[in-house]
């Protein structure tokens, strides 16, 4: 199976709807990346679907999401 990202990639992912922070990939298995906050250290596992590519896109992403909590 083709994985989007590769290990030691950085990736973006956001925190609490609102929190962009830098990543990189350690492990891919069972449909889950695992993560490492470069920051603290701390790890988790993420689908493909929560991470992004470059700070913008993550940023971009933000957005998005307060313009639609903005409409309801």
């Amino acid at each position: 199976m083709s994985t989007k990202y590769n290990y030691g990639q950085t990736v973006w992912i956001v925190e609490s709807g609102n929190r962009v922070t830098e990543c990189i990939i350690v492990n891919y298995s069972g449909g889950l990346y695992t993560i490492r906050f470069s920051e603290t250290g701390g790890a988790i596992k993420l689908r493909e679907s929560r991470l992004f590519s470059s700070r913008e896109e993550a940023q971009s992403s933000v957005h998005k999401e307060v313009r639609s909590r903005e409409w309801h």
